[in-house]
């Protein structure tokens, strides 16, 4: 079991980023804290976006995992890996 909110945050430290840097997200009444099975067999997350001052994060999911995933907010040189593939 997980929420979007331990994901998220898994994410963002990669990142150097924090929860509390979130600038906006959608839905708006998205319920960061609800748990629900990431694991394997269905999606089970409600689907998000959230815009932080350099990154946007969304949901990925492959056969079913789920996890969170981001890509720059702005033009850079950094390259975005394959998503979906676990």
């Amino acid at each position: 079991m997980a929420t979007w909110k331990s994901l998220i945050v898994d994410t963002m430290e990669q990142h150097g980023d924090s929860f509390d840097n979130i600038v906006d997200f959608t839905p708006a009444d998205l319920d960061w804290d609800r748990e629900f099975d990431d694991g394997f067999g269905g999606e089970n997350g409600k689907p998000f976006t959230a815009w932080t001052e350099n990154r946007v994060y969304f949901p990925v999911c492959y056969d079913g995992a789920e996890w969170v995933a981001s890509a720059p907010r702005n033009p850079c040189d950094e390259e975005t890996e394959h998503q979906g593939g676990g």
